[in-house]
């Protein structure tokens, strides 16, 4: 049916999985990084952090993929170059699509971790230095875990977007599930055929993932009282 292009695809859907993951950990670190920031008594730290939430989510996914892609390569050759490096530097498309995209995501977890820090009720730093505890105990074992339950929803539908962002990489020539759909498509002239198991791929992926976060909402939500309607 798939005309021997199924371990193709295979093996550009673990690419694209792979992107999908260190995007995801990217994101994760500057979303916390940020929600601090927004979130930290020091003025300029919050601008800081407004600032990048503010324009990476008012610029296209693709826009910013070309820039750092492109633009990015551009930079890095220019100042290669006053530096007497007198050798072209090729930017790797796997690295440039993690960035962007763990760059662009993060800025989307960054509100949602910062929901979900405002979320853990005061007293609860206040119960645990009540009980001696440090700072760091207070945030690892107290904050960290309270705050991971109200971010949950969030993290999951950044999650799902993000997975499905990944096919822009496509744009930078990085061999992943969507370029060796479009290639087999362009050889079969079967575009519907092959397009659609794109689809249904990335429609495993997603589901998959559903069913994960749904799992962990029920473990972080263990003995929380849900309020009734």
């Amino acid at each position: 049916m798939l005309h021997g292009f199924l371990p193709s695809l295979i093996e550009g859907a673990g690419v694209t999985l792979s992107v999908a993951l260190a995007s995801l950990a990217m994101a994760m670190a500057l979303g916390l990084m940020g929600a601090l920031a927004k979130l930290s008594k020091w003025r300029l730290a919050r601008g800081i952090a407004h600032v990048y939430t503010t324009v990476i989510r008012g610029v296209p996914d693709l826009v910013l993929m070309l820039l750092i892609f492109f633009g990015g390569q551009v930079a890095v050759n220019a100042a290669a170059q006053s530096l007497g490096y007198e050798d072209y530097i090729d930017i790797n498309p796997y690295v440039a699509g993690v960035l962007t995209i763990g760059f662009i995501f993060g800025a989307y977890l960054t509100e949602a971790f910062r929901g979900a820090f405002l979320a853990v009720p005061p007293g609860q730093r206040e119960a645990g230095l009540a009980f001696g505890m440090s700072g760091w105990q207070i945030a690892w074992r107290i904050t960290f875990p309270q705050m991971f339950r109200h971010a949950l929803p969030g993290l999951s539908n950044n999650w799902l977007v993000l997975i499905k962002s990944t096919a822009i990489v496509s744009v930078i020539g990085l061999s992943d599930l969507m370029t060796r759909g479009q290639q087999a498509a362009g050889t079969t002239r079967e575009p519907f055929v092959f397009y659609l198991a794109v689809a249904l791929i990335y429609l495993s992926f997603t589901s998959l993932s559903e069913l994960l976060f749904n799992t962990l909402q029920k473990r972080f939500s263990t003995g929380v009282r849900r309020g009734t309607l």
